[in-house]
């Protein structure tokens, strides 16, 4: 039996039930951006697949959880189940709702997260050892929270089958379009991304990040090195001589910058560089191999290559994404 005849298959089945939790501080943008989305590729899919046709195939609801109980959220029987952004403060690191999703998860509930809502999801225990995603500013909360995920901030989406991660605030588009594509095929989803007047997929958070080293770690030469970086950061500069301001012996040095930031020294500089770069992309109409020059690199070729490493797209691709000076 295959899906055109399987009447279990997500493409088969008349209605699909949405359930949008509305926590305190969830981002209503979203809550009701993805309900009209999913409810007019509803009105398409039907409309392109039988004019006659009176049913839906998504019934979306918005389920507050704040008027609900722990027992109700549970007692969800939803196809699908998303946790939106959320706007103003942090998630919270206990949150009693977030237990009773692994019991969703078990009964074949799709769970989705989008932004700071994948905090919730990760409380819940269903992400460890999974790959997922979260907005890139939220990587280090993150990681110190839940170090057994497998966070990967330069993905806007992460789709591991049962469950779905989305990265920045405005990702909740890219999901909706993920469960239109999923349940009613591509055309539909092609066909509701023309009508929004919407990318249809090919993103990646990292062409949207901006390099935000930590400042906080507490290693005060560390620090040292990391405010003379900033400075020097578009000159001629090797591991020794950066081992040299934080006065620290050479593997020490290594070992506690990467401890404290994350990142060897070498990428470390290669990412406040490129930082700069994508300023002077966006702001002027300098060419590549000034702007290469201009932030330390001799090489054009190299910094090409760098470039493209961290930002996921070439030096001239950004620059017709990004730079205001196209407009001018």
């Amino acid at each position: 039996m295959n899906k055109q005849t399987d009447p279990r298959h997500p493409l088969n089945q008349e209605s699909i039930s949405v359930c949008i939790l509305t926590y305190k501080d969830a981002q209503l943008a979203a809550v009701y951006g993805l309900t009209d989305l999913l409810n007019t590729a509803s009105q398409l899919h039907n409309k392109a697949r039988d004019s006659q046709s009176a049913s839906k195939v998504f019934r979306v609801e918005c389920c507050g959880i704040e008027a609900i109980s722990q027992t109700q959220i549970s007692a969800l029987s939803d196809n699908v189940l998303i946790i939106p952004p959320c706007l103003g403060s942090m998630p919270p690191e206990s949150v009693p709702w977030t237990t009773s999703l692994p019991e969703l998860h078990n009964k074949g509930t799709l769970i989705c997260s989008i932004c700071a809502g994948a905090l919730y999801l990760a409380q819940s225990g269903l992400l460890d050892n999974r790959p997922a995603t979260t907005h890139w500013s939220l990587a280090n909360v993150f990681t110190d929270r839940y170090p057994q995920v497998k966070l990967d901030i330069d993905k806007l989406l992460i789709d591991d089958g049962d469950i779905v991660t989305a990265g920045g605030l405005m990702a909740w588009v890219d999901l909706g379009l993920r469960l239109v594509e999923r349940f009613m095929g591509s055309s539909t989803m092609l066909a509701t991304a023309r009508y929004f007047l919407v990318d249809p997929g090919g993103r990646e958070q990292r062409f949207y990040s901006s390099f935000s080293p930590s400042f906080n770690h507490g290693d005060a030469a560390v620090l040292k090195a990391q405010h003379w970086l900033q400075k020097h950061s578009t000159e001629t500069i090797t591991v020794p001589m950066m081992a040299q301001a934080a006065c620290l012996e050479g593997r020490t040095f290594i070992r506690r910058f990467h401890a404290a930031t994350r990142l060897n020294p070498s990428e470390y500089l290669q990412q406040l560089r490129v930082s700069k770069a994508r300023e002077l992309m966006e702001q002027t109409r300098q060419n590549v191999e000034e702007i290469a020059w201009q932030v330390g690199y001799e090489d054009a070729s190299a910094f090409r290559r760098v470039f493209q490493k961290i930002t996921g797209l070439t030096p001239r691709d950004y620059r017709k994404r990004f730079s205001s000076s196209q407009l001018s």
